[in-house]
């Protein structure tokens, strides 16, 4: 179920120019305070290693959607901001990203099944 709806929401998300785990970054950070984050605290938000996230916020930062900045609270660390760019990308994407979840997803099941998933989500994550 979960890899026929990333399939699905994927293939939209790459005709914006976009791949899934840069959606990824770029949504989560924006739930953060001013769009920033610690690399520590986004890898653990998005369950990534920090050095996957390192590496793909590299190549985010190449194309100007996200910059890196000192931790002022951890000189070792570094703080993961999201660019003006990057926030474009992300308001002119979300849209379609809402729409692809719903075609792939939410639009295929009937209220009463949707319901039975928010229960299973909500007992699963109920331990963590």
């Amino acid at each position: 179920m979960v890899t026929a709806v990333q399939v699905g929401t994927a293939q939209d998300l790459a005709e914006l120019g976009l791949s899934e785990p840069d959606y990824e970054v770029l949504s989560t950070l924006s739930e953060r305070e001013g769009g920033t984050s610690t690399l520590h605290e986004q890898a653990a938000k998005m369950g990534w290693s920090r050095s996957r996230l390192s590496r793909h916020a590299s190549r985010m930062e190449a194309r100007g959607l996200i910059r890196r900045a000192p931790d002022p609270a951890d000189g070792r660390g570094c703080l993961l901001v999201l660019s003006p760019a990057g926030w474009d990308v992300l308001r002119d994407a979300a849209p379609s990203h809402v729409a692809s979840v719903r075609r792939h997803f939410v639009d295929r099941l009937t209220s009463d099944e949707l319901a039975a998933l928010g229960r299973i989500a909500q007992k699963l994550s109920a331990g963590r």
